[in-house]
C-alpha cells in the first residue's frame, strides 16, 4: 500500500513505483472524486509530471519527501498559481512560493493545486467560501470542518497523502477530526508563516494534514526552522519522537468542566479515549480548564479580530459584497476594539498564560475533545456564528497561550460521526505530541480517513544516537516525569534507555536543593551501588546549552554502565556530599522519592 507518504517515498526510493506515475495518480483521482470545491485552482498537470520525472537526476536519499504529492491551502502562496484566500475580488499572483512550500519543495514533494476555505480562514465550519462546500467523506450530511475545508478533505479521500492548512482558531484541528485524520498544529513559529495570509498574524501558524503522525511529521521536519522574511519565526530544535515515558502523566478536566453540548455520543467518545489512555499507562492528572476557557473568550470577544479586520479594511470599504457576509460581520468588528482595550487583554492574557504554565508543569500533555460535537451543513448555513463558536471550544485558545496542539483520531461514532482527541503542550513540546499521538493513533486500529485504509504498522524509532546528537545520562530531577524533566524536552531532547551504571557509584540526597536534587559520585570499581538512570540525546547545540546551565555542585563526567559503555552525565563534586544523606540504597533518586513521598504512620 502506498497512500502514507512513508510508503510512498519508500516505494519511490526502491522503484517500485515513479514519482510521475504516483502524480498522475493524484490528477486522475481528483477528475475521477469530481468534487468542484476541493480545490479552487489545480496546476497544469504536464508541468507538475514534469517536475515529477526531474526528481529522478536528484539524490533521493536526501529527499524526504521525495514524489509526494501536496495540495496547498488558498491563503497559502505558491508560485504559478492565484492566491484568493476564497475571495475572488481580492486574487493576487504570488512572486514566490510561500517559505513553507519552498521547503517542501526542496524536500521533494510536488504541489498539486491550492484548497478552498472559509474566505480569509474565518471560520471553523468550511461552508463560507464562493467556491462552494467540500463534500465530507465520512459522512454526506456533515460540514467538512474548516477553515481548511479542502486540505482536510484532500487527504481524506486520498487525493493527496498531505496537505498544507493554516490554524489561527483550531482550523488545522477541526476539519482533521471531522476526515477521520491527522492534524499537526505545530508551535507558533517553528514554522515560517512569509507567503501566508494573515488572519490573525500574531497567533496564525501553517499546519499539516495527514494519514498518520509519523507522515506529519517528517513534513514538519522538513518545514520547520528560522526564516529572516518572518519577524514571527523563532529558532527552536524540533527534536525527535521518543517511546512512551514510563511514567506517562496526562492532563484531563476537572469533573464538570467538559461541554459537549448536550452530544452523549460525544462524551462518551472521549471517556473512552481516556480510557484508551489509561490502558496504555498514562496516570491522568484533574487540570482546571476555566483559565483556559476565559482565553477562548479574549479571542472573539476581545481585540484580536483587529487583526482580521486589519487584513481586509481596504476591500470591506470598496467592495463589502465581495465578502461573504458571515465572514463580513465577524471581520467588520474588528474596527471597535480601543487601544486601551487591546492593553488590557494584553495584560489578562499574560496573567492567564502564567497560570496555564503552572498547569502544565506536573503533566506531559493535556487531553481534550478536538470539538465537542459535529453539525450538518444544514443546521450550520441556519445558525452559522454560535455552532462555528462551539466547535472552538477545545481550540480558540490554544495559540493565544502558545501550545502546540496534535489532533488524532479517536473512534468513530455509532452514527458514523468520526470523533478525535487533541493533545496539548507548551510551545517547543512538537516531537513530545507525537511520540504519544503515535502510539494512540495506533492503539485505536482505526481505518484512515474516509476511504477505510488500514493503519500501517508503527514504524520502529530509531534507538541510537543519529546525525550530530550527544548522549547524556541523568540520574535526578531530569528523569522522565521529574520536576526539571522538561528542559530536556524543551531542547528537543529523545529518550534512549533506562539503564544503571555499573557498581561503582554512591548517590547522596543534596542539601538545599529546588527542586530536590541528587549528587552521584565515583568511588572506587566495585565499592559501591548500581544507580538508576535514564540516558537522552541532544543535538549538539542543544547538548551545549544543557550543560551550560547546570548549577554548582553538579557537573558532567563520564559514567560508566552496566553494559560496559562509558557515557557523559551528572557527577556531583565531592566536597558537596558533606552532611549529605547517603541514598544509595534506594538504587535511584525515583526509588527515593517515591519513598520519601509516602506519609508517615
Amino acid at each position: 500500500m502506498t497512500e502514507t507518504v512513508a510508503a510512498m517515498v519508500a516505494a519511490h526510493r526502491a522503484g517500485a513505483m515513479s514519482p510521475v506515475r504516483t502524480v498522475a495518480r493524484s490528477f486522475q483521482r481528483i477528475r475521477d472524486h469530481n468534487d468542484p470545491a476541493v480545490f479552487i485552482s489545480l496546476r497544469d498537470e504536464a508541468d507538475a509530471l514534469a517536475e515529477a520525472e526531474a526528481l529522478s537526476k536528484k539524490d533521493a536519499t536526501q529527499l524526504p519527501l521525495y514524489g509526494v504529492p501536496v495540495a496547498v491551502k488558498d491563503n497559502i502562496d505558491v508560485l504559478g498559481l492565484p492566491t484568493t484566500a476564497a475571495c475572488p475580488a481580492f486574487a493576487y499572483s504570488p512572486a514566490f512560493d510561500a517559505t513553507s512550500v519552498a521547503k517542501l519543495r526542496a524536500a521533494g514533494a510536488i504541489v498539486i493545486g491550492k484548497t478552498n476555505l472559509d474566505q480569509f480562514a474565518t471560520g471553523l465550519v468550511g461552508v463560507r467560501s464562493p467556491y462552494g462546500v467540500p463534500n465530507n467523506p465520512m459522512r454526506g450530511d456533515l460540514i467538512p470542518g474548516g477553515s481548511s475545508s479542502g486540505s482536510a478533505v484532500a487527504v481524506s479521500t486520498g487525493l493527496v497523502p498531505l496537505a498544507l492548512g493554516t490554524d489561527t482558531a483550531g482550523s488545522g484541528r477541526v476539519p482533521a477530526m471531522l476526515n477521520n485524520i491527522v492534524g499537526l498544529k505545530p508551535s507558533l513559529g517553528l514554522v515560517s508563516t512569509a507567503g501566508v495570509v494573515p488572519a490573525c498574524r500574531t497567533l496564525d501558524c501553517v499546519s499539516i494534514f495527514a494519514l498518520t503522525v509519523d507522515d506529519a511529521m517528517t513534513a514538519l521536519a522538513a518545514m520547520a526552522g528560522p526564516d529572516g522574511a518572518d519577524p514571527f519565526s523563532r529558532d527552536r530544535p524540533l527534536g525527535s519522537m521518543n517511546a512512551l515515558p514510563g511514567q506517562l502523566r496526562l492532563g484531563v478536566p476537572r469533573r464538570g468542566q467538559l461541554i459537549f453540548f448536550g452530544d452523549k455520543a460525544a462524551e462518551k467518545a472521549y471517556g473512552d479515549a481516556v480510557a484508551r489512555w489509561t490502558a496504555l499507562g498514562a496516570t491522568l492528572v484533574e487540570c482546571d480548564l476555566e483559565p483556559f476557557y476565559e482565553t477562548a473568550r479574549l479571542l472573539y470577544e476581545g481585540p484580536w479580530v483587529a487583526e482580521r479586520y486589519l487584513v481586509i479594511r481596504n476591500l470591506l470599504a470598496s467592495s463589502p459584497d465581495a465578502i461573504h457576509p458571515v465572514t463580513r460581520e465577524i471581520t467588520a468588528a474588528g474596527s471597535r476594539p480601543t487601544a486601551a482595550d487591546t492593553f488590557a487583554a494584553l495584560y489578562r492574557l499574560q496573567a492567564l498564560h502564567r497560570i496555564a504554565g503552572r498547569a502544565f508543569a506536573p503533566i506531559d500533555a493535556l487531553v481534550l475533545p478536538t470539538a465537542p460535537t459535529a453539525y450538518s451543513t444544514a443546521q450550520v448555513l441556519a445558525n452559522p456564528i454560535e455552532l462555528n463558536s462551539r466547535l472552538g471550544t477545545y481550540t480558540n485558545f490554544v495559540n493565544l497561550l502558545d501550545l502546540c496542539g496534535l489532533a488524532l483520531p479517536a473512534s468513530i461514532r455509532s452514527d458514523d460521526i468520526p470523533f478525535g482527541i487533541t493533545l496539548l503542550a507548551p510551545a517547543g513540546h512538537d516531537a513530545q505530541l507525537a511520540s504519544l499521538g503515535r502510539v494512540f493513533h495506533a492503539d485505536t486500529g482505526l481505518a484512515m480517513g474516509g476511504r477505510n485504509l488500514p493503519q500501517p504498522p508503527l514504524a520502529p524509532l530509531p534507538t541510537g544516537l543519529s546525525g550530530d546528537e550527544i548522549a547524556i545520562a541523568v540520574v535526578g530531577a531530569h528523569l522522565s516525569g521529574m520536576a526539571l524533566n522538561g528542559e530536556l524536552k524543551a531542547l528537543g531532547g529523545r529518550l534512549l534507555q533506562a539503564i544503571a551504571t555499573a557498581p561503582d557509584y554512591k548517590l547522596y540526597a543534596l542539601k538545599g536543593t529546588t527542586p530536590p536534587k541528587p549528587g552521584m559520585l565515583r568511588v572506587k570499581a566495585g565499592s559501591g551501588s548500581s544507580i538508576q538512570l535514564e540516558v537522552w540525546a541532544l543535538s549538539a547545540p542543544a547538548f551545549g546549552k544543557f550543560v551550560a546551565a547546570i548549577p554548582p555542585p553538579l557537573s558532567i563526567g563520564t559514567i560508566r554502565l552496566a553494559d560496559g559503555n562509558g557515557v557523559k552525565g551528572f557527577l556531583v563534586e565531592p566536597a558537596a556530599i558533606d552532611g549529605a544523606r547517603d541514598i544509595s540504597e534506594f538504587g535511584g533518586w525515583r526509588a527515593f522519592m517515591a519513598e520519601a513521598a509516602v506519609p508517615a504512620k
